[in-house]
């Protein structure tokens, strides 16, 4: 039997920003499981956490019965979406973009279940109906339903001239196939509802407005708010960059360690977001005080953590942090990162491996670290940016190099290939 108990947790954990008719949504989902669909543009090999709430939308929406779509802007990225930009996306070649989609395709099967079943999610992608239209076609059967009078107080493109920012025509045609995209999704797969972020508010109206207008039905739209840190800081963002979904980009222990790191006043919200625990334990968890509190951040960091990368990783995790930070330990399953023996032996800067492990996003902001005390080798401070290390330094074969109270890494020599 459906139900619209997705909408009411949805507002309970704060997914909600905007929806286009809220009780009619609640309607259409009491009478049948809905299918509903988030574009996501392959503008890079890996989404960040910038998408995850996204995706646990979709994991929240298909856990109540309803079937989520993923859509894969292989049509969409040749062109690039300019909501929440001042400048134009790089242009990327089909050989780029198709290796980005099977990058990003990754971060999504550790919360979906895929398959053929009714409420299995599938992927989609919308260069199948872009890549063949007809630039002529198109424009008289679709573009007479948009006004210019309208685009142009589209946030995507109001902000853009504001700033007096160039939009490039180009970008200006995103609107038209997104609206696309929603009508060939309700033709194709029954799709009656489109989620995605507060930025997309005008595309997605756009969007069902179009599918009213050539089809006669109501398809719906639901929003996100954007999602910040109690500080204002965006979601996602760290001094060393993107926090990574995809394993190969950020190892899991970096990963558990970027929601250990979470605000205070963020603990409870996060969790709402981020983990599946029953609101009435998250509401436990949030009313810690003082220190207690770092033990909810430990659950949130575990949680989320096993989610994206099994439960036996986030475990691992959780007690290499244990035994770094309170038994004092050099744990072994810290990440590593691996240099030639002879780099060791000849003696290697150690600005140089900050900035190579990824403890620091360059040898200058290496140097800033070095200079306010922040960098450590083997737990002692480093106090000289010319400072070296070599094969002597390590420590039953590894080093422990340190940015900071919270972020390690191994420096060993590299496996012997002959």
């Amino acid at each position: 039997m459906s139900s619209d108990e997705f909408l009411r947790e949805a507002h309970a954990r704060g997914f909600v920003h905007q929806c286009t008719d809220l009780e009619a949504l609640a309607a259409a989902m009491r009478e049948a499981p809905v299918a509903a669909y988030i574009g996501f543009d392959c503008t890079a090999d890996s989404l960040h956490v910038g998408s995850l709430v996204s995706i646990m939308l979709l994991r929240l929406l298909q856990r109540h019965g309803h079937k989520p779509v993923v859509l894969l802007g292989g049509g969409t990225t040749r062109i690039g979406d300019p909501s929440g930009r001042d400048e134009s996306r790089q242009l990327l070649d089909d050989a780029t973009i198709a290796a980005n989609m099977q990058g990003i395709a990754r971060a999504f099967t550790p919360y979906l279940r895929f398959g053929e079943r009714r409420g299995d999610a599938i992927f989609v992608n919308n260069a199948e109906w872009l890549d063949p239209l007809g630039y002529i076609p198109l424009l008289r059967e679709v573009g007479t339903h948009f006004t210019i009078n309208r685009m142009l107080t589209m946030d995507s493109v109001r902000l853009r001239l504001e700033r007096e920012q160039p939009l490039t025509f180009l970008e200006f045609n995103y609107m038209i196939l997104q609206s696309y995209d929603f009508r060939e999704l309700y033709r194709r797969y029954g799709v009656r509802l489109q989620m995605g972020g507060s930025d997309q508010w005008g595309n997605i109206v756009a969007g069902a407005d179009l599918v009213r207008r050539t089809e006669g039905a109501q398809v719906f739209g639901l929003t996100t708010p954007l999602i910040t840190t109690a500080s204002g800081a965006k979601m996602g963002k760290t001094a060393k960059g993107a926090v990574w979904l995809n394993a190969d980009r950020l190892a899991p222990y970096d990963y558990w360690q970027f929601w250990r790191n979470a605000e205070d006043a963020d603990t409870g919200h996060f969790l709402r977001l981020f983990t599946d625990l029953p609101l009435d334990e998250i509401a436990r968890l949030e009313a810690l005080e003082g220190a207690d509190i770092n033990e909810a951040k430990k659950v949130l960091a575990t949680e989320a953590t096993a989610l994206l990368h099994g439960r036996d990783a986030a475990d691992q995790a959780a007690e290499t942090a244990r035994r770094t930070f309170e038994a004092g330990a050099v744990a072994e399953t810290l990440p590593a990162h691996d240099v030639p023996r002879a780099a060791l032996e000849a003696g290697i800067p150690v600005v140089q491996l900050l900035a190579e492990s990824g403890l620091s996003a360059s040898r200058s902001e290496a140097r800033r670290l070095i200079r306010g005390g922040g960098a450590r080798l083997n737990d002692i401070p480093v106090a000289d940016e010319a400072a070296i290390l070599r094969l002597a330094d390590l420590r039953d074969g590894a080093a422990k190099l340190s940015a900071g109270r919270k972020q390690h890494r191994l420096i060993r020599p590299a496996p012997d290939t002959n």
